[in-house]
């Protein structure tokens, strides 16, 4: 079989299915297994495909069919021109959390300390360390199996992989120390809406990063409450937020102390991010 015919049976069965951009998916899951890129379909597409890298193929096409996330099935997803290491223990970073490392980096001078809560993959805070200098942080995540996903990405694309410090705690019981700033995009997906989210999302991704209970808040308000323990004055706090929470995020920092308060857009001018400073 060449490889345009074996991409187009992929195509096929992944349109059946109901996947979503099945012809991307398809091609992708392509070059994957057969180490290829987006020219060898338009200038080798009647090469032949080795049977092994066939059958692993359509093994991966059957998978995509049942609605496994691509990232999951590649096991890489691009994030702030990185290359991070994603599997079924984590959040699959998402293009609009580019916007809070961004905006964070506008604030971010040498030397400084970060503590990421909830990192999941780690893709915010081991961006934040690649692009800075001399900066140290600190991951905290729930889930141990999460946490050794993102210890792996940090020795893959850290320069000083002990730059990165990961720690096991429910938010801020096991964290010490004093931060610059600490930065989140913590579970905020409200429990009922939980049920009507894409198959990707819903059946495999994991439930404890999604869920932020019963109004999405539950979180903001932890964080932003116990955070200031841990901040030093003229600290920041940074979160992701839904496009429909920048109002009640807001108050929560307000009530919590913090200044200066602001909402940034992301690139679909939806609300994406809420930060404040707290001054001690």
């Amino acid at each position: 079989m060449t490889y345009r015919e074996l991409f187009e049976q992929g195509r096929a069965a992944l349109k059946t299915a109901g996947v979503e951009e099945a012809d991307l998916d398809a091609r992708l899951l392509l070059e994957s297994v057969c180490h290829t890129d987006r020219n060898d379909l338009l200038v080798h597409g009647d090469r032949t495909v080795e049977e092994t890298d066939r059958e692993s193929y359509l093994d991966l096409i059957r998978r995509r069919r049942s609605h496994i996330p691509l990232q999951y099935l590649t096991g890489v997803q691009e994030f702030m021109g990185l290359a991070f290491s994603v599997n079924e223990n984590v959040l699959i970073p998402r293009q609009d959390t580019e916007i809070l490392v961004e905006e964070v980096l506008r604030e971010l001078h040498d030397g400084m300390r970060i503590l990421d809560m909830c990192t999941g993959s780690g893709c915010i805070l081991i961006s934040l360390l690649h692009y800075s200098n001399d900066c140290r942080g600190t991951g905290v995540d729930i889930s141990p199996k999460a946490l050794e996903t993102a210890r792996r990405n940090g020795e893959v694309l850290l320069k000083a992989s002990d730059s990165a410090t990961w720690i096991q705690s429910d938010l801020f019981e096991n964290v010490s120390g004093k931060y610059e700033f600490i930065v989140s995009n913590p579970p905020y997906i409200k429990s009922d809406v939980i049920p009507t989210l894409m198959p990707e999302v819903k059946d495999h991704e994991p439930i404890l990063a999604l869920c932020g209970y019963e109004d999405g808040l539950h979180f903001y308000r932890r964080i932003a409450t116990d955070c200031r323990e841990y901040l030093v004055s003229g600290g920041m706090l940074y979160f992701e937020i839904g496009s429909d929470q920048a109002e009640a995020v807001s108050a929560i920092l307000a009530e919590a102390g913090f200044r200066e308060i602001n909402v940034v857009k992301d690139y679909a001018g939806l609300d994406r991010v809420v930060y404040g400073t707290y001054i001690a």
